[in-house]
């Protein structure tokens, strides 16, 4: 049993910087290295690949990622966890101990296998698990035989058996983004599964660092004081027996670690904070603790947990129609005339009826709306979207944009070729009860043959039934700034912000940089002024959680991306940008408070 742990992350999605396993291993000692490739959307992906070759559904990329590294890896004893695997992360395992095979390295691979459920649906529904949308409440009788991928989030039981096996890599499919950075943690620091505060802890450190370099530097509001952008440096966690924890990166690597980038981070993609849900545990980020022990390394502390659940989360997709996009550049004078001229030709000409079309501005207001400020562009890029149910209809708009070149205004080029039609994967979440799934670990020989099998039981035998209290803000009776001095200013100037996207829902978790604005913020700063600010964008309800300990609110804007993932037309379909959006805008700070920001 140790008494610390240091964890490397390589890797926040599928697409990131595939140099960096190797940075992280060469910069500096650390004990395991942990990579998410998995986004929500990256599963009907796989899918989308396996069913043209069974062979395929795995990530690609991370097979030459680890050869390169695999000796390097042996030589200095450090071990990595990643879901990688995908929907086939056996085929993966050998390929890799294929490719290894051929430069003569003895590897040692465990696969972790059982989230895939898209062959039992029959078995489960309707008698075992009615699958409802758990964001919308809708039947899932009405999408079932277009379903396409179906996985389950395992949680560390597997993954704590497979580190058992000694091997050099655990490769998963889709398990959750944090349970690959707890899994080691609980392994090597002896943490009982029932441990509800320490299990919170690893998983607040397994969040922090599960998207790579944004916990770095990456996305960061004050991006200015961001003095090297090479070579970057992705973070390490440190974590003790105890739960507490540090957040570091290698020495003269690029980025930023500071309390700021990781109050950014923990906010990132978050519901309610004090009720972080996983497998393993329900997490409160309530009580968190941050402190800047030196440049470049962050103590956090005291993360609460309550008992894990007795569910599973689902992440499925189902073939949900087609879409198709076109896009061409308005130059000239007068552009923005020119561009809502041709926004008129090129529907008035098409003259069909979609389910959805979109027309949006970039250069101009594409990704904000009505947020942005009043300005005359040199150039457009107006790009065309529509969706529909039928084929012919895609196949209609994908021809019909070229034709404006030669018979609109003038000053204007297609980008790309023809439009092609998309197949629309859409996301369905939903639960399982934990007793109808048991996960599979197996141990490979360097022949990639399967030397061991164990069935791991996803009950933990200590769940619970756990409501979370729903706590309301109270508006003070007497308004207190009504009297002091007002200045209009930017709210990026007196706050940060981070967004990410849940489904159809985006989340901003707002940072005030003092505690005077913090608490002005708290009473000024509700949900219905942020539903106002966006208007046209937000549909839906718009949720605010508190966060005293990080001086930090947190909005959640439901019915706002346009049905989410693959299937919305907006070009920012994953509310990344919004939080740049919010901090844009003008609102009035009492001029007192200006004072020390």
């Amino acid at each position: 049993m140790k008494d610390k742990i240091r964890i490397a992350n390589a890797g926040g999605f599928w697409g990131d910087d595939l140099g960096v396993l190797r940075r992280q291993l060469e910069g500096g000692e650390v004990d395991y290295i942990s990579s998410d490739f998995l986004a929500e959307v990256t599963m009907s992906i796989l899918r989308k690949q396996q069913l043209k070759n069974e062979a395929m559904g795995y990530v690609g990329d991370f097979v030459g990622q680890i050869v390169d590294v695999a000796e390097l890896m042996k030589a200095k004893k450090v071990r990595m966890l990643t879901n990688a695997g995908g929907i086939n992360p056996l085929a993966c395992a050998r390929k890799i101990l294929s490719e290894l095979k051929k430069k003569g390295v003895d590897f040692k691979i465990t696969v972790v296998i059982g989230d895939n459920i898209i062959d039992r649906i029959d078995e489960f529904y309707p008698e075992k698990a009615m699958f409802t949308d758990m964001e919308t409440g809708d039947d899932f009788a009405q999408i079932k035989d277009n379903i396409q991928s179906a996985n389950v989030y395992l949680g560390v039981p597997p993954l704590l058996k497979a580190l058992e096996s000694g091997s050099d890599l655990i490769l998963a499919g889709r398990v959750t983004d944090t349970s690959i950075t707890m899994a080691p943690m609980i392994y090597e620091l002896g943490w009982d599964l029932g441990d509800w505060d320490k299990l919170a802890a690893g998983l607040v450190a397994g969040h922090i660092i599960e998207c790579g370099a944004q916990a770095s530097g990456g996305n960061f509001t004050d991006w200015q004081k961001v003095k090297k952008w090479d070579n970057f440096g992705y973070p390490i966690v440190e974590m003790n027996r105890d739960g507490s924890f540090e957040v570091y990166k290698h020495e003269n690597t690029g980025g930023l670690i500071s309390r700021d980038t990781i109050r950014e981070q923990l906010v990132y993609e978050m519901g309610d904070p004090k009720h972080y849900i996983s497998p393993d545990v329900v997490a409160d980020f309530s009580q968190i603790v941050l402190k800047e022990l030196a440049p470049n390394r962050v103590l956090v502390q005291n993360a609460k947990g309550h008992p894990s659940t007795h569910f599973l989360k689902v992440s499925m997709a189902y073939e949900d129609g087609y879409k198709a996009v076109s896009s061409i550049v308005i130059s000239g004078g007068r552009v923005l005339n020119k561009a809502r001229e041709f926004e008129k030709i090129f529907w008035q000409r098409l003259n069909t009826k979609y389910k959805k079309t979109n027309t949006e501005y970039i250069g101009y207001n594409a990704c904000h709306q009505d947020l942005v400020e009043d300005i005359d562009p040199n150039e457009i890029l107006l790009r065309f979207s529509v969706y529909d149910d039928d084929l012919e209809k895609i196949k209609a708009f994908s021809t019909s944009i070229a034709p404006l070149i030669l018979s609109g205004p003038p000053g204007v080029a297609v980008i790309g070729g023809r439009a092609r039609g998309q197949q629309v994967m859409t996301y369905w979440p939903t639960l399982i009860p934990k007793t109808l799934i048991q996960s599979r670990v197996q141990v490979l020989d360097f022949e990639g043959e399967i030397q061991e099998s164990y069935e791991i039981d996803s009950v933990l035998g200590n769940e619970a039934n756990y409501k979370p209290e729903e706590t309301q803000s109270q508006k003070p009776e007497l308004d207190e700034y009504a009297q002091m001095e007002m200045s209009e200013v930017a709210l990026r100037s007196v706050c940060m912000a981070r967004s990410g996207d849940k489904g159809d829902t985006f989340n901003i978790g707002v940072l005030a940089r003092s505690e005077d604005i913090y608490n002005y913020l708290k009473v000024k700063l509700d949900s219905e002024v942020v539903k106002t600010m966006f208007t046209g964008i937000c549909k839906g309800k718009v949720k605010r959680f508190e966060l005293d300990n990080l001086l930090a609110l947190n909005f959640l804007l439901e019915e706002s991306l346009d049905g989410g993932g693959t299937k919305s037309l907006m070009i920012d379909a994953q509310g990344k940008t919004m939080a740049s959006a919010l901090l844009n805008q003008t609102f009035s700070i009492p001029k007192a408070y200006l004072k020390d920001i």
